[in-house]
């Protein structure tokens, strides 16, 4: 149908490079004395206000008016919301069943990680990496959605999810690491870990492809917006100011966004 404009391909290979950006943040663990956290501030918020402008102003936006055509005004625009709500509520359940401690957003420096090897660190690299599969999962359908409904949307997300897995990669690979001395496996259990972002991807086109409709499109899409908005609100910007001094967090933040609109803007013509 004419929603879905861009090809299948390109779609999952934004995501599989996005999922798979994880091992960045391994190579930025291992090769890097200490961490750049103004960086990885700034990349951050900068991914945050990318996800929140495009989900409020072109996601959302195209899910209701799709809505709205087939099911009227207010039919649609309710249909919009709660779908909008539901992928919020998705994304808060898939945190809930993440270990705390354990949690692959909760900001970690390099240098703070260098303590003496024990099982403690490996079982906390290990259980980092099983909840960044969970996470990832809908954030791999959420980028597949936007790249296979507009492939120019698609490469924005697929960027601002990218640079969110770096310091999920340095959650996974720094404790292993520590806790095994071998950075083949702290690389290779980080990298892995990001396999689940095209692994939802699959998933969710199969799911979808045998009975997708006007409906399913725009609930589909509403719902995408509503998962990013979560992302950025509890693990982005949270996680960036940590990592941040001053304002670093709330420039990227800005920036994200005005790059973003500006994208958008160009693209209009």
């Amino acid at each position: 149908m004419e929603t879905m404009q861009g090809s299948v391909g390109f779609a999952f290979l934004l995501t599989v490079l996005a999922g798979l950006s994880t091992g960045v943040g391994s190579a930025i663990a291992f090769f890097g004395k200490r961490t750049n956290k103004t960086f990885l501030s700034v990349a951050l918020g900068f991914s945050a206000g990318v996800m929140i402008y495009v989900s409020f102003v072109e996601i959302l936006r195209k899910a209701q008016d799709q809505l709205v055509l087939d099911y009227g005004e207010v039919n649609g625009s309710w249909i919009a919301v709660i779908s909008f709500l539901a992928g919020i509520m998705l994304m808060a359940v898939v945190d809930r069943l993440v270990p705390g401690p354990e949690n692959p957003h909760e900001a970690r420096a390099v240098e703070a990680m260098r303590g003496p090897s024990d099982e403690s660190l490996h079982r906390m690299g290990k259980l980092a990496a099983l909840a960044i599969a969970i996470h990832n999962f809908p954030e791999g359908l959420a980028t597949f959605v936007s790249a296979l409904t507009d492939p120019h949307l698609g490469v924005s997300i697929a960027v601002a999810i990218a640079l969110h897995n770096i310091p999920e990669g340095i959650s996974v690979s720094v404790p292993v690491y520590f806790a095994t001395g071998s950075r083949k496996k702290a690389f290779w259990l980080s990298f892995c870990s990001g396999l689940s972002e095209p692994l939802g991807a699959v998933v969710g086109y199969f799911i979808l492809r045998s009975f997708f409709s006007p409906l399913i499109f725009g609930v589909t899409f509403a719902a995408v917006a509503g998962i990013m908005v979560f992302i950025s609100i509890d693990e982005l910007f949270p996680t960036a100011k940590v990592y941040g001094k001053g304002h670093a967090a709330v420039y990227g933040l800005v920036g994200g966004m005005g790059v973003m609109a500006l994208s958008l803007l160009l693209f209009m013509s």
